[in-house]
């Protein structure tokens, strides 16, 4: 009989891979990071910014509420099966961006994005907190988020050069192609599930707590609003997913707009992400030791100077640009992963997955929210007002947490 022990070093190898295959999930979105606006404007001739960011809303909805539905189907069907249907959910995605004969084609291809995040994304983090236990869940989230975002971050600069030398399709798309082959391939024949990783904890877990498994609805209010921290962690997964989804269309064209190249918009894009994903390297260690509050409050803190420095132009185009998505990536770095962690150690063990995926849904419905504040704000008032607003929504949601949420993090008594 297979014995089981929670821990990292006691689960390296399959940790390993996990990783490798977030790195595969994150490219995906990476495809889209630079190159997908300007296929909007430049391609299409697509003059509204809101229908431009429309991409950004189809995926952002259909993540959110793949999220949501993700932690139960992994407690239905085992946690690797709905990794492999996000895989095969985003199979078509890079051949449509590549390819698509119209704009809504585009958005077709982030709807099966959106669905294949969800599912992919939500059992990676889901795995690696199973299999490490409470002690490593700051240093899990931060080297999985490193892994994902630093990818996209890589993939986005990577499709930025082949756009800026082959044009803008399909050639930049061709990566994509290859991320879900082998991410597919690795989570069909290596990938094993780890439900069971999670019911040893649960059955570790203090006999006090709840031991029965509640319904998704009792879930979805305590994560969103009857528990202070739950609510405090998801308000603040919201507006900072809400920072990405405005920079995500309003970058392309709001730094193409000031004369910057479009190998150089692709650096701009690339920082923010691979800042963001390297740099959880060493914050989610840094929750474990110093508790997740102070990363989240400080971490928000940090984006709203990023905001001032790019919203400002403080700089040349190019330098702003760089500067402020460093800070936004510092400032995403240090609140992501002790998010993560945080509703890990408020939900138990048995209703932990759907905790998470609730979360998630607040935190990606962000991307949706970002997206169509920037395209209503930049219609009417111009893109720099959509960083404006952006930093201030920010301020508010690193005060509110500043205020409300209590430190989660368990320590050995």
């Amino acid at each position: 009989m297979e014995t089981r022990k929670l821990g990292l070093k006691e689960n390296w190898q399959q940790f390993t891979l996990l990783v490798l295959v977030n790195m595969m999930v994150g490219g995906m979105v990476g495809l889209e990071r630079t190159v997908v606006p300007l296929v909007g404007t430049e391609e299409f001739n697509i003059q509204s910014d809101v229908v431009v960011f429309s991409f950004i809303i189809a995926f952002g909805v259909v993540k959110a509420f793949t999220n949501l539905i993700s932690g139960v189907l992994a407690d239905k069907y085992t946690r690797k099966k709905v990794l492999i249907w996000g895989w095969l959910v985003g199979l078509p995605v890079p051949f449509l961006l590549a390819f698509a004969p119209s704009w809504n084609w585009i958005l077709f291809a982030n709807v099966l994005l959106g669905v294949s995040q969800g599912l992919a994304w939500s059992m990676t983090v889901n795995m690696k907190i199973d299999l490490v236990g409470k002690k490593s869940r700051g240093l899990a989230m931060g080297l999985n988020e490193a892994a994902g975002y630093g990818a996209v971050g890589l993939t986005a600069l990577l499709t930025g050069y082949l756009a800026s030398h082959y044009g803008l399709r399909p050639q930049p798309f061709y990566i994509g192609i290859a991320y879900t082959i082998v991410g597919l391939l690795l989570s069909i024949f290596v990938v094993r599930d780890t439900r069971k990783f999670a019911q040893l904890e649960a059955i570790q877990t203090s006999s006090t707590e709840m031991t029965h498994k509640p319904n998704l609805w009792w879930v979805f209010k305590e994560t969103s609003f009857k528990n202070k921290n739950l609510f405090s962690i998801s308000q603040a997964g919201m507006i900072n997913n809400l920072n990405d989804g405005m920079s995500w269309g309003v970058f392309p064209l709001l730094f193409m707009s000031m004369g910057v190249g479009l190998e150089d918009v692709g650096w701009i894009k690339a920082v923010y992400p691979v800042v963001w994903g390297v740099g959880q390297i060493v914050t989610g260690p840094l929750t474990d030791k110093i508790g997740r509050k102070p990363l989240i409050v400080w971490g928000m803190f940090v984006q709203v100077l990023g905001h001032i420095v790019i919203g400002f132009e403080w700089f040349e185009p190019l330098t702003s640009g760089l500067i402020g998505s460093v800070l936004l990536g510092i400032g995403t770095a240090m609140v992501y992963p002790a998010l993560l962690a945080a509703v890990s150690d408020t939900a138990h063990p048995t209703w932990r997955a759907s905790s998470l995926g609730v979360y998630r849904f607040w935190r990606d419905m962000g991307y949706a929210i970002g997206a169509l504040m920037a395209g209503i704000v930049g219609s009417f008032f111009g893109l720099e007002w959509a960083v404006h607003i952006a930093g201030i929504i920010t301020l508010i949601s690193g005060i509110v947490v500043w205020l409300r949420m209590k430190e989660t993090r368990i320590t050995d008594k």
